[in-house]
């Protein structure tokens, strides 16, 4: 066995929480007579946290103190509300369950905000992650290497047979940054060519063809 030891991207790697994402950024907009944001753009914002989500939803004139407030009336609307549409994505229930079943150690690592982390794997993977670590004032946010370094370390892991797995090039820049191989999947929230363009070492369609790689 190459890895024994997968950690994954959330949001737009294990779920779909594009609407639901994009439900409280145009609940803040809207509060605040803003321009709303269609799902495409709140898609392409994503990936480095939910400052950045902010900051590019609303008016660029609004000022820093201005989108720290902002960002806290996402985060209390975010999360009452986080679970309204989300789902996994089709193919990644079956595939977590068998990488249990096969003893893979197994942990996530995400930008969004950690309590939302932890809110979401409880509720839509019960005991399938025995670590999942989001954005906190004590771990650099992706693509620092913090975080996914933090998971293997709680993991009890060998960082030489771990692989991250992610929808972004900000994963694929947070595995090398790390030191280990990365999967792009091609479902989420970036296109093939970026991920490509990013160098991810694999680049899957399916969430089943993670075990062609394994």
């Amino acid at each position: 066995m190459r890895f024994n030891t997968v950690i994954f991207d959330l949001d737009g790697t294990l779920l779909n929480t594009l609407d639901d994402l994009s439900d409280s950024v145009n609940a803040i907009l809207s509060s605040h007579g803003f321009p709303l944001r269609t799902n495409n753009e709140v898609k392409q914002f994503l990936g480095n946290g939910v400052g950045a989500l902010m900051r590019l939803s609303v008016p660029s004139s609004c000022t820093d103190e201005e989108v720290a407030i902002y960002l806290d009336e996402f985060k209390k609307h975010y999360e009452k509300n986080m679970d309204n549409k989300t789902r996994p994505f089709d193919g990644i229930m079956e595939v977590l369950i068998d990488l249990h079943r096969f003893n893979y150690n197994m942990a996530i690592v995400s930008n969004k905000f950690d309590a939302a982390v932890k809110a979401l794997s409880k509720a839509y993977f019960c005991n399938l992650f025995p670590v999942s670590i989001g954005e906190s004032p004590t771990v650099r946010k992706k693509p620092a290497p913090d975080s996914l370094l933090t998971a293997i370390k709680e993991l009890g892991a060998d960082i030489n047979s771990t692989i991250y797995v992610g929808d972004s090039d900000v994963d694929v820049m947070t595995a090398k940054n790390a030191g280990i191989p990365s999967i792009g999947v091609t479902w989420g929230f970036r296109s093939r060519e970026v991920l490509r363009n990013a160098g991810a070492d694999y680049l899957i369609d399916t969430p089943r063809e993670i075990f062609t790689i394994l």
